[in-house]
């Protein structure tokens, strides 16, 4: 199961997916682990306000390897990098667009967490 949300950036709404492959996906690009990364932002990204932020430029860096590894598993006919994706933006605030991809990350954790559950009762009957 997935789940997609639109999110506006500078001014286009840009689709991301969040489903089991994108761990994996994120692991063989970039290998790395995208839990322990999506929890080091959430932490550095403090109350979402740049004043309360300890972002530096390796947790922008995480941030937008994990919005193009979302983006492009949403759609697949985006750029094959993170560079040339972010080239078809102006500058706009990592402030938004992370708790909502955070957000959305959280809404899949759920949503597998709720379907095995239901898979175990259906199963232990």
């Amino acid at each position: 199961m997935s789940i997609v949300k639109k999110i506006e950036i500078d001014g286009q709404m840009v689709a991301f997916k969040a489903s089991a492959a994108i761990p994996r996906i994120y692991r063989l690009k970039f290998q790395r682990d995208i839990y322990k990364d999506l929890r080091a932002l959430e932490k550095s990204v403090g109350k979402g306000n740049e004043e309360s932020s300890n972002l530096d430029l390796f947790s922008l860096e995480m941030f937008e390897n994990i919005a193009f590894v979302m983006a492009k598993h949403a759609e697949p006919s985006i750029p094959d990098t993170p560079e040339e994706w972010l080239d078809g933006f102006n500058t706009f605030s990592i402030y938004q667009v992370l708790p909502q991809l955070i957000e959305l990350w959280g809404l899949n954790v759920k949503t597998d967490v709720e379907a095995k559950k239901n898979f175990v009762r259906q199963s232990v009957k």
